[in-house]
């Protein structure tokens, strides 16, 4: 099979990108269940990043074995490729998360969900002047807007409407979704001379080792492991080993902006799987405006008039 044109097929990236969207999205009532079944307090960050630490290191030794299954050689690598994963594992696992976990204990989860949708924006402003090939036009930035829109509309309570910015809240999450952007494109130019699931592994697994090295130097600890709370482990690992190896794949072969406009998506079925699990009215008038926006902007962003420059 023709993994290149596999991969650019457009009916493909939006299933392929929907799903790994899709996944990213269960991770959000997964780790609050993770929280709870492992007995994580709110303010405990260190346990918090030794949860998140498990969660990619174990991910990242799923791809890596896959990879060896696959008769793909892991031990390929020379020192230029193994500094760029290190850095693209600090940057795209670590720094984010970081960045992140920490973010989200001093602003809300509604909040949370928008600020970290900037990331979109971001990947496609960086593309603009990364790429020639990927410039910003109206309707790209018709798009993005529509899409961001929707991400609010779906979070929509009094808690949003309230105007407050503090840097160790929205400040934080901000520089995670940026970090997650840069790494994005990052890991584009590095995976075009090298096997994108192998790079995968690698930077999950270096990113998850030193997040839990930080976590564990700050009197971080995991514990109550159970049968559910280790299934649930093992299911996050499962669906970053999965998104991340897709996601990755996905940059590799096509545009930037593309790609990253179905981020908006992730807080939808965020909020979508988080009312399905705790057992909470989904129907309501605003997650259904909020998809509708959503996908009115990713098909606009991802238009021929789009691309056609």
């Amino acid at each position: 099979m023709d993994t290149k044109k596999f991969l650019t097929n457009k009916k493909i990236i939006i299933i392929l990108a929907t799903i790994c969207c899709l996944l990213w999205g269960s991770a959000f009532p997964g780790v609050k269940s993770g929280y709870s079944l492992f007995k994580i307090t709110a303010n405990d960050i260190p346990s918090k990043f030794v949860f998140a630490g498990y969660r990619f290191t174990l991910a990242g030794i799923i791809v890596l074995i896959i990879a060896v299954i696959s008769g793909k050689n892991i031990l390929i690598l020379n020192k230029k490729n193994i500094l760029q994963i290190i850095i693209l594992g600090l940057t795209q696992t670590t720094i984010q998360y970081v960045f992140f976990y920490i973010g989200l204990g001093y602003t809300t989860g509604s909040k949370g969900s928008i600020v970290n949708a900037t990331l979109t924006f971001f990947s496609i402003i960086l593309a603009h002047f990364i790429y020639r090939n990927d410039r910003l036009n109206f309707n790209k930035v018709i798009g993005c807007t529509l899409g961001f829109i929707g991400v609010i509309a779906a979070n929509l309570s009094s808690d949003v409407l309230k105007l407050s910015f503090s840097f160790k809240g929205e400040g934080l999450v901000m520089l995670s979704a940026f970090a997650a952007s840069a790494s994005s494109i990052y890991g584009k130019k590095i995976t075009q001379s090298l096997d994108s699931i192998i790079v995968t592994g690698y930077q999950l697994f270096i990113g998850g080792s030193i997040l839990t090295a930080l976590g564990l130097l700050n009197r971080g600890s995991l514990s109550t492991f159970t049968p559910e709370s280790t299934l649930l482990l093992f299911y996050l690992a499962i669906l970053s080993s999965t998104a991340f190896s897709i996601w990755t794949a996905l940059l590799k072969y096509n545009k930037v902006g593309f790609v990253s406009m179905f981020n908006f998506l992730v807080p939808v079925f965020g909020v979508l799987l988080s009312a399905i699990i705790l057992k909470e009215n989904i129907f309501d008038i605003k997650n259904l405006v909020a998809l509708i926006l959503i996908c009115i902007g990713i098909i606009l962003a991802n238009s021929e008039k789009a691309y056609s420059n």
